[in-house]
């Protein structure tokens, strides 16, 4: 069995029309019969979804020789009514040998081989591994089971303080996705946010993240401004309606836009600067302020920061980490310094764990920092703790941990 997810098809929607895309899928069943054998079975299952039941192959060979065919048969253009398309696909390949069941099972593995190309980078064909069939189905239950959390409101935020390098006074909290999954245990941040992205929940897990630290933004004030700082993904903030989630959350929490910071990483300033631009100029027309996390990790030009309405740069923690001791680690974080304050931009440097990497911090002039220096990522509670112990209105200094 042959499983044929076509690449990129999305696109051809959104770009020239649902009407081009359903001429493509015409265009590309025709071709995909035109390559099997009399007793094959094709058939479309979903979407840009194509199967290919071969049966009395001698041996998988065989049916990868067809998958090779089918992606040779795709390379051509397809010239439709009012334009030349290319496109291409992804093909899992699954074999069951004489007298075994090829039934449900056997379609299942050829669409786990699917993905399996897809990952590859698609426009090939994978044969079914098992081994690799166990990741997928381990996703597949962490992907339910976070479905699960979020309904049952079994997720948490803690928060780590962004303070005032000089003196420790704190501005600001990142707030920070936590799960503690009944089983697995302690689940990365990162493959929360993957298993997110993959199931559909990242917009509904990224708005639930942003109102829970607006509202507990809102029981601080009283020791004084604070501003709260949220991750936002690539794929989160190139969804359809990320704008309105957030203009939705400050509306039901009457939380200060100007507060609220958000995070993104260099990699989304490349991947579509044209929809990025908008999407940022949109979110600044509502208020917010956004940072450019672990700057110096990525790829982006540094043209990107005279385009981009960045209002913050987050030194990334490997440069912070050799202060004082590389020279080319200590060159690059003071003209990043250098360079945010030509362009009116504020500067947190990550990763400050030590009193000499503070010490150079503030010389440097980086007037925001961030680390265990300060202090850990804690939960609300106990953060609430540490604010209670200081006069009400009169901003809260962290006592330094070194």
């Amino acid at each position: 069995m042959l499983f044929a997810d076509l690449d990129q098809f999305k696109r051809v929607n959104d770009t020239y029309g649902h009407h081009v895309g359903d001429e493509l899928l015409v265009a590309v069943a025709q071709r995909l019969a035109a390559l099997i054998r009399p007793g094959d079975t094709l058939a479309r299952v979903s979407g840009d979804e194509f199967v290919i039941l071969c049966e009395e192959l001698r041996r998988p060979a065989d049916a990868e020789g067809l998958a090779s065919r089918i992606g040779e048969a795709l390379a051509v253009p397809f010239v439709l009514a009012d334009l030349t398309v290319t496109v291409t696909a992804s093909v899992g390949v699954a074999f069951a040998g004489r007298g075994q069941d090829v039934a449900r099972r056997l379609l299942h593995d050829a669409d786990a081989a699917m993905y399996q190309a897809k990952r590859g980078g698609g426009a090939r064909h994978h044969l079914f591994d098992s081994r690799q069939a166990r990741l997928v189905a381990d996703r597949l239950t962490l992907e339910a089971d976070l479905r699960a959390a979020i309904a049952s409101e079994a997720l948490d935020v803690s928060y780590q303080p962004i303070v005032r390098s000089v003196d420790g006074l704190v501005t600001g909290v990142e707030a920070l996705l936590r799960w503690t999954h009944p089983e697995r245990g302690s689940v990365p941040a990162e493959t929360v946010v993957a298993a997110a992205e993959r199931s559909g929940l990242i917009t509904q897990l990224g708005a639930w993240v942003l109102e829970t630290a607006c509202r507990q933004r809102d029981a601080w004030l009283p020791h004084g401004p604070i501003d709260v700082a949220v991750n936002v993904s690539a794929t989160q903030l190139m969804g359809p309606s990320y704008c309105e989630t957030v203009a939705a959350v400050l509306g039901r929490t009457a939380t200060d836009p100007g507060a609220v910071i958000l995070e993104i990483t260099e990699d989304v300033l490349i991947q579509d600067a044209e929809r990025t631009m908008t999407v940022l100029h949109d979110l600044k027309g509502l208020g917010v302020r956004l940072a450019l996390d672990d700057f110096g990790t990525g790829y982006s030009s540094l043209s990107y920061l005279r385009k981009f309405p960045v209002d913050i740069l987050k030194i990334d923690r490997i440069f912070v980490a050799d202060l004082g001791e590389d020279a080319i680690d200590t060159a690059i974080v003071e003209a990043v310094t250098g360079l945010a304050r030509v362009l009116n931009m504020q500067v947190i440097a990550e990763g400050v764990e030590t009193a000499e990497q503070r010490a150079r911090v503030v010389d440097i002039g980086c007037e925001s920092a961030q680390g265990f220096y300060y202090a850990r990522p804690m939960t609300a509670s106990a953060l609430t703790e540490q604010f209670a112990t200081t006069a009400a209105g009169t901003g809260v200094y962290l006592p330094t941990t070194g």
